[in-house]
């Protein structure tokens, strides 16, 4: 099977791949450009744990044809931090304990970010309906909405 060439932009730097048909964005990530962030959940799209951005919105990379990325931006947990700075989203998270075993934190710190740079002031609910397609095995939700809540607060007061 011929491989396809593939470019788009990943967390703000042009990347160029070969996929083979049918690759996946998450495997895309992980195994031919090495960003690890983007984790493997269910492999069926009902975890949310695999979520990126394309063109700042959320989407399940398990989910995504890679192919279907060409020319548009991808945005992963990674791409969230400057350098050694964390993000305000993954500092809140640190700060709340919003973060137990680590499985759905990719995932709900991607959903958490496309929901504050579209709606920097946002409700409890609106917080709930963003980190809905996420599963959370440890935290019972209440500290990754407090964690939100606390960032949203944090950017209205900077």
């Amino acid at each position: 099977m011929a491989k396809t060439p593939l470019q788009f932009r990943h967390n703000g730097r042009d990347v160029a791949i070969f996929v083979d048909g049918g690759t996946n964005l998450l495997v895309a990530l992980r195994e031919l450009i090495g960003d690890m962030t983007p984790k493997f959940g269910c492999g069926q799209g009902g975890c949310g744990t695999c979520s990126v951005l394309i063109d700042g919105e959320i989407h399940l990379s398990c989910l995504t044809l890679a192919e279907t990325v060409a020319g548009r931006s991808i945005e992963t947990l990674d791409g969230m931090k400057q350098g050694p700075n964390l993000h305000p989203l993954q500092r809140s998270f640190a700060d709340h304990f919003a973060a137990q075993c680590g499985y759905c934190t990719p995932g709900m710190l991607m959903a958490a970010k496309a929901l504050l740079d579209r709606n920097p002031s946002p409700s409890r609910a609106d917080v709930i309906e963003a980190i809905s397609g996420n599963i959370c095995r440890c935290t019972g939700y209440e500290p990754i909405i407090n964690a939100i809540l606390a960032a949203a607060g944090g950017r209205a007061s900077a």
